[in-house]
């Protein structure tokens, strides 16, 4: 029975398929007016976006504005941006998009046409690639070890929480023994829907993996909304908490006695190849917005350290660099919209120096001269297990 204080609805657990995403064969019961664990729900969520109903709105654009794919340049046809892009746009998630300071994947979808739009999964894919070359592998043998001693299991069931896309299970799965149950959360279903349907079906040693998808607040997790779980995983989850929210998630870990692998939060540092005087305010500026309204910005990875060790937890800290040259045009740019759109949202008194300076480093970009490092950290926590075993 789901606990009520996690405000998750749940779908069946279905084994992963890879492959092209449609909008059929996934069951989830989050869309009134459907039969739960029909499949018709999550289709008719899909449906709503893509036809412009409940919010309808990518990137701050009508959907119905315009139905061309524009590709994404050195990326081929794996990547394409959404309808109603606008050449030179950001993509949602790449930076400010509604309410300044939020992660839309976070936070309960309401019925409010004010709410921000979801990270676009153009986006949380063109990003991946760099997100999974960045991640810690260091950190997998003393997770690997933990998971192997876990006392009568016969297989291991992880929490990906703000799963986005499901980039942190496509990473993850493949890189652990055993069969696998994923639990994914996220507050949007077109996103749980892209997580479900493109999830490895078999862990390294070819043991079958499945998911299933539950639609909440990650924020409000509870230890009994974690019961029987093996693991806790999220990515770029950390930085866009609270303090207490932050405390809630790792007293929720410590209670259910599993560990949490948290990567690619934000470090508050980035380098850009050649340097210009104007990057230090820039990263200044960024900074301070992403510590608005109570988010920790740079500061979450300290605060999470400390909260799991309040708890009991082993620490364990990595970092977790994106490194940016021409090979990741694509990213770059939108990374760099993003960075100096925030930077500027906070600091409007910057705008005209940070105009002719994206124009100026988007030129070099595209002359194959600019390279950046986007510092982040990864962050494993050991809880001691339930019940006192070692």
């Amino acid at each position: 029975m789901t606990n009520p204080a996690t405000t998750t609805q749940q779908g069946g657990a279905i084994p992963a398929q890879p492959g092209p995403r449609e909008v059929t064969g996934v069951t989830d019961s989050a869309t009134p007016g459907t039969k739960p664990g029909s499949g018709q729900a999550i289709a008719a969520s899909v449906q709503g976006v893509v036809s412009g109903g409940q919010s309808g709105r990518i990137g701050g654009e009508s959907a119905a504005r315009s139905a061309e794919h524009a590709a994404i340049p050195g990326l081929g046809s794996s990547v394409a941006f959404g309808p109603g892009y606008v050449p030179g746009a950001v993509i949602p998630g790449a930076g400010p998009s509604g309410k300044p300071g939020s992660r839309p994947t976070v936070k309960l979808r309401e019925a409010d046409p004010d709410d921000p739009p979801r990270y676009a999964p153009e986006w949380l894919e063109l990003r991946e690639p760099a997100d999974a070359a960045a991640r810690a592998n260091d950190l997998l043998d003393p997770l690997r070890i933990r998971l192997a001693n876990l006392p009568g299991k016969s297989g291991v069931v992880i929490h990906d929480l703000g799963c986005g896309t499901g980039s942190m299970g496509r990473w993850l799965a493949p890189c652990l023994d055993g069969a696998q149950h994923w639990i994914l959360h996220d507050r949007d279903p077109y996103l749980l829907h892209f997580a479900a349907v493109s999830s490895p079906r078999s862990a390294a040693d070819g043991s079958r993996v499945t998911v299933e998808t539950r639609r909440g607040d990650v924020a409000r997790l509870t230890p009994d909304a974690l019961q029987g779980a093996s693991l806790v995983t999220a990515s770029a989850l950390l930085d866009v908490l609270t303090r207490e929210e932050i405390d809630t998630l790792a007293a929720a870990c410590a209670g259910a006695g599993c560990p949490a692998l948290l990567t690619l939060s934000v470090a508050g540092r980035v380098e850009l190849t050649p340097s210009h005087p104007l990057d230090a305010e820039l990263v200044q500026a960024f900074n301070d917005h992403q510590r608005r309204d109570g988010l920790l910005g740079p500061d979450a990875v300290t605060a999470a350290a400390e909260a799991f060790s309040e708890h009991g937890a082993t620490v364990r800290l990595h970092p977790s660099p994106w490194w940016l040259g021409p090979e990741q045009a694509a990213l770059t740019e939108q990374w760099l919209r993003g960075w100096v759109g925030a930077a500027v949202e906070e600091r409007p008194e910057l705008r005209a120096e940070a105009d002719v300076y994206l124009a100026n480093r988007l030129a070099a970009l595209a002359a194959g001269e600019l390279r950046v490092t986007v510092h982040h950290v990864d962050l494993l926590a050991l809880s001691r297990p339930a019940g006192g075993a070692s």
